[in-house]
């Protein structure tokens, strides 16, 4: 399977949970750790641990293991690593908090499903 076929597993997995302004950045002419980061929030610690879920799981289905994964304990900032992609899974007040959107400006937005309503 290529990326882009990843890529639509974890968005689609991100959009059947309700994520909440779904980004996927293209950093491989940026950065040796992966060629995208997908971003994505949770207005809980719940849906948090439900978007994690749902992508692992699917990803999972697809022959797809994470390499390493971060942040279970607190459900505030999962790190899902698939090599070339690195999910980044957050409670929405972390994601505004750390801002990795500004961190990675240079990146190419490549899907940008912004928050159409306050939830």
């Amino acid at each position: 399977m290529d990326v882009k076929e990843k890529l639509k597993i974890i968005t689609d997995s991100c959009e059947e949970k309700k994520g909440i302004n779904i980004k996927v950045l293209d950093i491989k002419n940026l950065s040796s750790i992966a060629d995208y980061f997908v971003i994505v929030s949770g207005n809980s610690s719940a849906q948090v641990k439900s978007l994690a879920d749902e992508i692992e799981e699917k990803m999972s289905e697809n022959g797809y293991d994470t390499d390493n994964q971060e942040g279970r304990n607190s459900m505030r900032w999962i790190l899902l690593d698939y090599g070339d992609i690195i999910v980044h899974v957050f409670h929405r007040d972390e994601r505004e908090y750390y801002n990795l959107e500004r961190l990675w400006e240079n990146g190419e937005i490549k899907k940008n499903q912004e928050e159409n309503n306050e939830r």
